[in-house]
């Protein structure tokens, strides 16, 4: 059963086209039911990432759930005549029933990093590619991002405030990606619903400017939200507007926040006000296009929390991870799973099956990214020795997540991301140190591809 707090639209539509035609056709000549597995991965990180985040997961999970050729759907898809009437047929009972493996979401990938498996029949997971794809590109973008953020943060804590920079849609998905790269609390009200998340805000600009002088404003917050808000003190002059600040909430005021300007001289002068006047609780809060270099810029300055908007929801300059969909294994005509590959330039594939883990050093920290391929059948005895008694220094990656059809439903929901987030922190905090440096460099761990 699909988690209350998600919305239950299909998602049948949200897909290409050619995967309806490529069913047509594989209807037709009778391969549609042969079992095929898909994998997704990705070639490369985007230029100067040493890692990538994985997230979109639980999204990808409700996604599949959803995943159903409504009426309305199939008389669209008949009018437009874009598959014959024994597709539509088959799309009127589709169901996924199929199995889904993959790296639990948040944690940490590489280039080749078999992020996840889909395995069904071939009509059952091709008609998949589009939606999850589009859950992962997206959302592992946005947690990288996040997570690249947080890192040069440290312990003081980043909030997604960049629904107003992003489709309606894509600012829910980018909230719930950013919490689990890190962040802390989100200012769109309805990933807060969706997801169980944290939401944030108070006032902005116009608040002030409604009101006939700063005074005004203050007093109206306080008296509406209590002493422990946060007021925007930069719509004029910084120093008067925290001196009117003070005025209004006293020495026990929550926040300011500044939203303009030089802000490390800025948060400098407003702390050094704050203290002066006795409110050394007071605390500071920074936004204004804000990065994660911006932020790493930010350290020595007084600042106790930060507000990123667009260059979180913008991926930091990577939208995308470039994540693909291939089939890398099929039932051939003797019954048996073969691999199968794309051998094309520069985009060649892996065929067979994949098992992962991540080998790590004496001291815990992560060294390489081990993938195992070989027969169907090794691969998947690999998989079970490393799930029920994991060698030393080797930590197994891949979990279930959909058993015949059936979603797991710990991945998807508000519990989802709280165990994304969890995730994220423990493999990140694994990673070498090096990997949490800003500057361009290659992947991080080296990608070790054996034979079982």
């Amino acid at each position: 059963m699909m988690n209350s707090q998600v919305a239950a639209a299909s998602t049948a539509l949200l897909t290409d086209r050619y995967e309806l035609t490529m069913l047509q056709a594989a209807l037709a000549d009778g391969t549609a039911h042969r079992r095929t597995i898909f994998e997704v991965f990705t070639r490369r990180l985007p230029p100067g990432r040493r890692y990538g985040v994985l997230a979109g997961t639980g999204r990808v999970l409700e996604a599949i759930e959803a995943f159903r050729f409504d009426t309305d759907a199939l008389r669209w898809l008949a009018h437009e005549k874009v598959v014959d009437a024994a597709t539509l047929d088959y799309l009127a009972g589709y169901r996924f029933t199929g199995d889904v493996t993959g790296y639990a979401e948040g944690e940490v990938f590489f280039p080749g990093s078999p992020v996840l498996h889909v395995e069904g029949t071939f009509a059952e997971a091709v008609l998949l590619e589009t939606v999850v794809l589009s859950a992962l590109n997206y959302d592992s973008a946005i947690a990288s991002a996040a997570s690249r953020m947080t890192s040069a943060a440290g312990s003081r804590p980043c909030l997604e405030m960049g629904a107003r920079r992003a489709h309606e849609q894509a600012a829910v998905a980018a909230a719930r990606a950013a919490v689990i790269g890190g962040f802390a609390g989100t200012s769109d009200l309805e990933a807060g619903r969706r997801y169980g998340l944290a939401t944030i805000g108070t006032a902005a600009h116009a608040f002030t400017l409604l009101h006939d002088d700063e005074e005004a404003a203050f007093a109206s917050q306080i008296r509406s939200q209590g002493s422990g808000t946060t007021l925007l003190v930069d719509t004029y002059d910084v120093r008067r507007g925290v001196e009117r600040a003070l005025a209004a909430g006293g020495p026990g005021l929550g926040a300011v926040r500044l939203d303009s300007g030089d802000l490390g001289s800025l948060a400098h002068e407003v702390r050094a006000q704050l203290d002066e006047a006795g409110a050394t609780g007071t605390k500071i809060t920074v936004t204004s296009d804000l990065d994660e270099y911006a932020i790493a810029a930010l350290a020595a300055a007084p600042v106790d929390s930060y507000g990123v908007g667009t260059a979180l929801v913008t991926g930091s300059g990577a939208p995308t991870c470039g994540m693909v969909y291939k089939m890398v294994a099929r039932v051939g005509s003797d019954g048996t799973m073969e691999p199968v590959a794309k051998v094309s330039a520069a985009k060649a594939s892996v065929g067979g099956r994949k098992g992962a883990a991540r080998g790590l050093g004496a001291t815990g920290r992560a060294v390489e990214e081990v993938v195992v391929t070989g027969s169907d059948e090794a691969v998947l005895a690999w998989q079970d020795r490393v799930r029920s008694t994991p060698p030393d220094r080797l930590r197994p990656l891949q979990v279930p997540l959909v058993s015949h059809g059936e979603v797991d439903q710990a991945w998807t929901g508000p519990a989802g991301v709280q165990a994304a987030a969890a995730r994220h922190a423990a493999s990140r905090a694994e990673l070498p140190r090096g990997a949490l440096r800003l500057s361009a460099d290659e992947a991080e761990l080296e990608t070790v591809t054996l034979a079982v």
